[in-house]
């Protein structure tokens, strides 16, 4: 495998970007970005399978219409990582910000941590072969899944009481499902979201995403592998119809 290395300390993003592009052209198969404090888009829309390590804090759109690659971050990440990502992996070894997946249209997000407000926002499916994901070791904020259109959001609330303390889930749902682990109070529920009973076909939908989430960060994921699951889903595919009028 070819290997190049990559010291990021004080560079701007747009360099750094160059420089990964450059990289693969000349046909690296891993990237390994050292001192990454900030530097946004990195994985901007490319495509392959190269593997891309980062050690640091990436900041905002990591991995934004990314098809194919993987990325692999010791640390945490900042906004918008999966931004309208089509296909490929983010394994994020930390916490992230705001709007973690943000109308991601295929692939994986794996956080270990905990992320900010409007997790999985907007996220959308193309039939079967197209279906984002996102899984939160910790939990999320306000608003997660919110308007989503498709794909799965999984919160897992590894080390917390309960899995999700905050509201809106699911506000404007119309797609999709979000799958939180252990019960979740009624009163957290968005506008046109509703609870679902979460069964063993569900269970075993789910095992496979579990078990490599877990194999990434190195839990056991024997622990996850029962029916304690809350699901969530659309009252309806149009939740606002009736704010609107047609003359």
């Amino acid at each position: 495998m070819k290997t190049v290395k990559i010291d990021a300390r004080g560079m701007h993003y747009t360099p750094l970007n160059q420089k990964i592009r450059a990289a693969i052209a000349d046909g690296a198969e891993e990237i390994i970005l050292d001192n990454v404090l900030g530097q946004r888009f990195i994985g901007d829309g490319l495509r392959g399978n190269v593997r891309i390590i980062v050690n640091g804090v990436p900041g905002g759109d990591l991995g934004i219409f990314m098809s194919g690659p993987t990325c692999i971050v010791h640390g945490n990440a900042e906004h918008a990582p999966g931004n309208t990502m089509d296909k490929g992996m983010l394994v994020i070894h930390g916490s992230a910000g705001d709007a973690v997946a943000h109308s991601m249209r295929g692939g994986k997000v794996f956080i270990k941590n905990n992320i900010g407000y409007r997790g999985g926002i907007h996220m959308k499916q193309y039939e079967v072969e197209a279906r984002p994901i996102l899984v939160v070791g910790g939990t999320a904020h306000s608003f997660l899944g919110e308007y989503m259109a498709g794909g799965m959001v999984l919160v897992l609330g590894i080390g917390k009481d309960k899995a999700m303390t905050d509201r809106g889930i699911g506000s404007g749902i119309h797609g999709g499902e979000i799958i939180i682990r252990g019960d979740v109070d009624d009163y957290l529920l968005g506008t046109g979201a509703k609870k679902f009973k979460f069964t063993e076909s569900d269970l075993e939908r789910i095992t496979p995403i579990i078990k490599s989430f877990c194999e990434q960060f190195g839990y056991d994921a024997a622990e996850f592998l029962d029916t304690n699951y809350t699901k969530i889903g659309p009252v309806s595919s149009r939740p606002f119809a009736s704010k609107y009028v047609w003359e």
